[in-house]
């Protein structure tokens, strides 16, 4: 037998012998859970209050964690480019190289490109940023806290403020605006809006009727993009904390816990290497399509 397939004959074992002995221990019996609620894990509570909707809670924290990095990234790594690159450089130069070719002029002409690679390289940046960092397991969850030598501290938990709508919202709000002024700023009011109505429809009433269409779907990728992002990320959140051990607090069968883990742990792995970044990727070529088509002569 190979190598590869002992480890994996070994792993399946420890994970059966778990399970087994976890059922002898605490048993098949289900208890009664009236204290674990999920969705308390995404509830935002104030930790400072200030005049206005402007208290300071864990996603603002979030966000200030995730635009730091993305203005490290920018400025502090771009001015440290070398002839030679090292680890850090190279990671880099491959992000600048898919945001400004493969996002960027992959969906609008060079000029245009270049105007608007700042706010998209920006975009995805922020998201990717604040996707990742919210798989880091970081002291948050003030509702559970953890007491150590009498003082209560947060219990360590996972939080992406994009996870929250208000935020995929505020950015999909950013890139409407900036798509929509785009246009009108290249072809006037009147021009964009005609630019709506699709070349080769001679028919007045369909050309009113698309003109509704496309208006009302212009109205529509707010949706597309702000609960994309927001679903995907929630969703996963969501799955990771079911997997993980939610679900047999949710059912009060502890058991359960130990043959959901694996999965927890597999779905963390996917989440992080895969959906943090895809996510980001969409997001910001999405924007870069809308800011192309907004300014194309035909739609």
């Amino acid at each position: 037998m190979s190598t590869p397939k002992k480890i994996l004959l070994g792993i399946g074992g420890a994970y059966l012998g778990s399970l087994l002995l976890a059922v002898v221990v605490f048993g098949v019996a289900r208890r009664d859970n009236d204290e674990f609620a999920p969705q308390n894990e995404f509830r935002l509570e104030s930790w400072i209050g200030l005049p206005g909707p402007f208290d300071i809670t864990k996603a603002v924290m979030y966000l200030v964690i995730a635009a730091g990095l993305t203005a490290f990234t920018m400025i502090w790594v771009a001015k440290r480019m070398q002839a030679k690159p090292n680890r850090v450089q190279t990671l880099v130069e491959l992000l600048y190289t898919l945001m400004r070719d493969n996002i960027t002029r992959g969906n609008m002409d060079d000029a245009m490109a270049r105007k608007w690679f700042p706010f998209i390289g920006t975009l995805f940046l922020f998201i990717w940023f604040s996707n990742l960092i919210g798989y880091i397991p970081l002291p948050t969850n003030t509702e559970h806290p953890i007491d150590v030598l009498g003082v209560e501290i947060p219990a360590f938990a996972i939080y992406a403020a994009t996870a929250n709508i208000s935020i995929p919202l505020v950015l999909a709000l950013m890139v409407f605006v900036a798509y929509n002024l785009e246009g009108i700023r290249a072809k006037g009011v009147g021009g964009y809006l005609k630019s709506l109505v699709p070349a080769g429809i001679d028919s007045p009433f369909m050309k009113g009727f698309v003109f509704v269409l496309e208006f009302l779907s212009n109205f529509m990728r707010l949706l597309s993009l702000s609960v994309r992002l927001f679903a995907n990320l929630l969703a996963g959140h969501l799955i990771i904390l079911f997997m993980s051990g939610g679900l047999a607090v949710l059912l009060g069968i502890e058991w359960l816990g130990v043959f959901t883990l694996p999965f927890g742990v597999a779905l963390f792995a996917f989440e992080v290497g895969l959906v943090a970044t895809l996510q980001a990727f969409i997001f910001a070529t999405l924007s870069a399509i809308y800011l192309g088509g907004a300014v194309a002569e035909h739609h």
